[in-house]
């Protein structure tokens, strides 16, 4: 007998590396729930997948996460629960606006936390649930702020999550390096390794695929971002600071 297909969530799905996971995911006969902010970005996506169900969602406001969460519910259990929706403020430290601050750990930081929170009863035993961290989370690089402090902060939440869930479900963790996105077509500084939405969405699949908490990429940045942290401070200090954009 034939395995049913995966029911999947997938939040960030309107654009970028979502829509391309969503589409990668169909093309396996997934049974697809995507959601995001965009409406009208999602039914594109939806009708390209081959008719996903489609939830609307502000993941910075936990009562519009509850409520998608509600509907998913309706569904059954899920299989995956992944989360990519993200934004990037990266500025000199205490330059980012009070308002953009709070939006950047709103949506990256909190939506996680209420994401996990909404999503984990959802999954069937042993379900996998995967939030969305970033190699900028290994090392406090330049004008990297707001954004990279938040995501370190969900890499050390996912890690809790999986020491806590053990037996329960299967929590990863998804640190992609520079991707060519909108979220980072406006952005001026050296992006090395720069990778395509649909090569991060199959890296990301096949690393949810297999076994390690823990999915990175591209390889060669991945080895210099590790090192760097590895690095006593008064060896990594003076490197990071000739990395300023």
């Amino acid at each position: 007998m034939s395995r049913p297909a995966e029911r999947i969530w997938i939040i960030g799905a309107s654009r970028g590396i979502g829509a391309a996971l969503a589409r990668l995911y169909a093309a396996r006969g997934a049974r697809l729930i995507l959601s995001a902010r965009s409406a009208a970005g999602l039914a594109q996506i939806a009708a390209e997948a081959g008719g996903a169900e489609v939830i609307a969602l502000d993941i910075s406001d936990p009562a519009s996460l509850a409520e998608a969460a509600r509907r998913v519910a309706e569904g059954g259990p899920l299989d995956r629960a992944i989360n990519l929706a993200g934004v990037m403020e990266a500025r000199r430290a205490g330059e980012a606006s009070a308002d953009a601050a709070a939006r950047c750990i709103a949506i990256n930081l909190s939506g996680s936390v209420d994401f996990t929170r909404e999503a984990l009863p959802l999954l069937r035993p042993g379900g996998q649930l995967a939030l969305t961290g970033s190699l900028a989370a290994y090392i406090g690089l330049p004008e990297a702020q707001p954004y990279g402090a938040t995501k370190a902060a969900i890499v050390n939440y996912a890690q809790t999550l999986a020491a806590e869930q053990r037996g329960r479900a299967d929590i990863r963790v998804i640190n992609p390096g520079f991707v060519d996105t909108d979220m980072t077509k406006d952005k001026d500084f050296p992006m090395p390794f720069l990778l395509r939405a649909d090569q991060t969405a199959a890296a990301i699949a096949r690393g949810l695929d297999g076994r390690r908490f823990e999915i990175a990429f591209p390889l060669p940045l991945l080895f210099g971002v590790r090192l760097l942290a590895a690095l006593p401070y008064w060896a990594s200090l003076p490197i990071i600071r000739r990395l300023k954009p």
